[in-house]
């Protein structure tokens, strides 16, 4: 097994006063909507610079040289919430990752000996999650690199389990942050610890919903950041890729999320129905089979819906009018209808592996599936069969 040494995942209302240790607040001016200031002893006259991370790379953003007392500012502007770095000149490896929003003036306070691996930072609400969570991740990684040191000596297994206790300290820190606060900026950097970074074997499953939440939380704070669909898209890889592992080790698949709008606007939630047998029915208003096939499912719900029985309706329309007004012609009468009107584009064709609609998915009631392409007369033995009829 190779290990590499883990350093700082970056993923993508304060401020001193010149000559004092009073604090203040900026007032903005020219279009400028940030601001990163401090001291940081051993950095005399050096300039420090704000850089944005993107798929492209490094972008610069603003810079500001410190006085000879180590006191520097910077203040400019950004697009909006993202990924950024600050960085000391050009001495190697003298960078911080800061997760900024507009509006955010930040205080960072070091030594320049540490300024990676112990700033302290405030003036935001992520200020004191990233200073603790630099200071235990400081510590796990000075402890990794021992551990390389000796690694020859050991085995693999003995190598796993050391190397896998001590990063558990940093783990329980960042999911226990992401829990208590799902939409602080700086989960952009606690969430690698949520992420089976290691495989799925030994991976804790409920860390998914603490990504699932994050992703929420993001996606109603910051809706428009690239970095929300960026955590969004992560968490759809990492519950395709868990459920692949299932069905690879165990035969059994539980069925993926699904999380949609309803007509009425509402989130729903597939795994909301669980206790139930659930047909998951992929179908559109504008597809003639599906339309034809609608009788048969009104029939089979009447008659198994009191014995813990009920269809989920996953539509591939596009119009939502559309979609409304064959609900209601065709008499679908159960409460759980959802589509995100992407037509084909809807990220469900992957995520249930089909090109042609209706298409069926039944689930049990701990959400496993137990059978696909259910229509007509091999849906209803189906269900004889589970409900003993």
């Amino acid at each position: 097994m190779i290990f590499r040494l883990i350093s700082i995942p970056f993923l993508t209302l304060l401020l001193f006063s010149c000559g004092s240790d009073e604090i203040e607040t900026i007032e903005f001016e020219n279009g400028n909507n940030f601001a990163i200031s401090g001291t940081v002893t051993g950095a005399e006259n050096q300039t420090f610079y704000l850089e944005a991370l993107s798929q492209e790379g490094k972008i610069d953003v603003a810079n500001g040289k410190a006085d000879e007392n180590g006191r520097f500012e910077i203040i400019g502007e950004i697009p909006g919430f993202g990924m950024y770095q600050l960085r000391i000149g050009d001495v190697k490896d003298k960078i911080v990752p800061l997760t900024l929003v507009p509006d955010d003036q930040v205080v960072i306070n070091a030594e320049m000996a540490t300024f990676e691996t112990n700033p302290q930072v405030s003036g935001t609400s992520w200020g004191k999650v990233m200073t603790e969570y630099m200071s235990k991740f400081s510590i796990f990684h000075s402890a990794q690199t021992e551990l390389m040191k000796k690694s020859s000596t050991m085995s693999e297994s003995e190598l796993m389990a050391e190397y896998m206790a001590l990063k558990e300290k940093v783990d329980e820190f960042a999911i226990a942050q992401m829990k208590a606060d799902p939409g602080n900026p700086f989960n952009l950097v606690l969430s690698s610890s949520a992420t089976p970074s290691m495989g799925f074997e030994n991976w804790p499953v409920e860390n998914l919903d603490v990504m699932k939440s994050v992703a929420e939380a993001f996606t109603k704070k910051f809706p428009n950041s690239p970095l929300t669909a960026n955590i969004s898209n992560q968490v759809y890889q990492i519950e395709l890729g868990y459920d692949q592992y299932l069905l690879d080790t165990s035969g059994e698949r539980v069925a993926p999320e699904i999380a949609l709008k309803t007509p009425e606007g509402k989130e729903l939630r597939l795994s909301s129905l669980r206790g139930k047998y659930v047909l998951i029915d992929f179908w559109a208003s504008w597809c003639g089979p599906c339309r034809r096939e609608n009788p048969n499912l009104v029939r089979i719900y009447n008659e198994y819906k009191d014995n813990d029985f009920t269809i989920f309706s996953v539509s591939l329309d596009k119009n939502a009018e559309a979609w409304k007004e064959a609900i209601e012609k065709d008499g679908l009468i159960w409460p759980n209808h959802v589509s995100d009107l992407l037509q084909w584009k809807t990220p469900m064709v992957q995520l249930y592996g089909f090109n042609s609609i209706p298409h069926t998915v039944l689930i049990d009631k701990e959400g496993k599936i137990i059978g696909t392409g259910l229509r007509g007369e091999t849906l209803e033995q189906k269900l004889k069969e589970i409900f003993k009829k």
